[in-house]
């Protein structure tokens, strides 16, 4: 199937050395100026490449990003910070732009240095002027332990949506999650464009986990270039909507050593927060993860994890339902036929939990995935 991409963007990747196959560098620039929103990691370690990102967004005008994966560049110090000043530096005289119009990421091991004179000399080699962007190809650049590369596109009128993420693992956002990169010839004002994006973000990729650890380079933004004329605001926010929720989904099934996608949905919250709070509470719960990968009914996981919510004084367990798939398992208990049935449920390639507490209209679904011997095995051997 054909790929669409938005008009306007130019880009390319490259192997600047960190990777042993292949490409370690991606650049995706837009030939205009561009409206431009961004959200990042709240980690007490962020590395130079969100702080100096973070530093020049506010103006809502960048027009581009640049990744070097394999490397996180974080708990550099100062010579970090020169490193990633640096690379936007060098990469935004080859696109032709600002330094301060680029969003710079990065990601990987922590605590290594750059090797600038293998990037130096990777940057020296670009092509210039720099190719029509190949979105997939940027994709796979800026993966890690991805196993594939993730990316989206869809129409919004005559303006198109194009998406990219990676992550496995190291994933519990607070603000943005990941790397993810959102590119659109929408014309969309920047205010309106960083008011649609931070609801975005917060009913998807705010509304995954995978392990429950937040990464020090998280980074999130979109850049409208508005070459296709403007859009209604409401067909924009559904269509980026259903862009980044399909990136969730494809990031969660893809978790580091994971079988399973667990999707958890909430009703019968208090309110939306409470809701997103007894998501998460099942979907990181190590027990619950284990007994999906086992294929194990076992209810009482869910109930504990809701049951570690305390201060949430008003959940009742009296009031709340617990569901695998169509089958609820409490109250009520289940018999031999019904779990024997949820068992073989279990076993699809996707799981949904459902949750009703019973107090209110709130409601809220994340998504993560099992934990298995593989995730213990990766991250083991991680930098070794």
């Amino acid at each position: 199937m054909q790929f669409t991409a938005p008009r306007g963007f130019r880009g390319t990747t490259a192997n600047l050395g960190l990777k042993e196959t292949g490409d370690d560098f991606a650049v995706v620039v837009s030939e205009v100026p561009c409206a431009s929103a961004a959200v990042f990691t709240r980690s007490r370690f962020a590395g130079p490449s969100v702080t100096l990102s973070r530093r020049d967004t506010g103006a809502h005008r960048s027009r581009g990003m640049v990744v070097i994966s394999r490397n996180a560049n974080v708990a550099t110090g100062a010579e970090g910070a020169r490193n990633a000043e640096e690379v936007r530096r060098r990469v935004a005289g080859i696109a032709g732009v600002a330094p301060e119009e680029l969003v710079i990421g990065s990601t990987g091991v922590i605590g290594r240095p750059y090797p600038m004179e293998s990037i130096r000399a990777g940057l020296a080699a670009l092509p210039l002027p720099l190719p029509e962007a190949d979105f997939p190809a940027a994709a796979a650049a800026i993966m890690t332990t991805d196993t594939r590369a993730k990316h989206v596109s869809a129409r919004c009128g005559d303006a198109v949506i194009t998406g990219i993420a990676k992550g496995v693992g190291m994933i519990e956002p607070n603000m943005a999650t990941l790397l993810t990169f959102f590119f659109t010839d929408a014309e969309v004002p920047a205010g309106e464009l960083d008011a649609i994006f931070r609801r975005v973000v917060e009913r998807t990729f705010n509304a995954l986990s995978i392990d429950t650890d937040t990464s020090t380079s998280d980074t999130a933004a979109v850049f409208a270039n508005g070459l296709a004329g403007p859009v209604d605001p409401a067909a924009f926010e559904e269509a980026l909507y259903a862009c980044a929720l399909r990136l969730v989904r494809d990031i969660a099934s893809d978790g580091e050593g994971a079988s399973t996608l667990i999707e958890v949905r909430v009703t019968g919250a208090r309110d939306t927060a409470q809701a997103k709070r007894a998501g998460k509470a099942v979907v990181n719960s190590p027990l619950v993860k284990t007994a999906v990968h086992g294929r194990d009914p076992n209810w009482g996981r869910v109930a504990m994890a809701l049951g570690k919510l305390e201060d949430d004084e008003d959940i009742e367990p009296g009031a709340v339902r617990i569901a695998f798939g169509d089958d609820v398992l409490y109250p009520g208990g289940a018999d031999e036929e019904q779990l024997k049935r949820t068992a073989g449920y279990l076993a699809g390639d996707e799981v949904v939990i459902a949750v009703d507490l019973g107090i209110g209209g709130g409601e809220f679904t994340v998504y993560g995935c099992d934990l298995t011997e593989g995730y213990v095995r990766l991250n083991a051997d991680y930098t070794t």
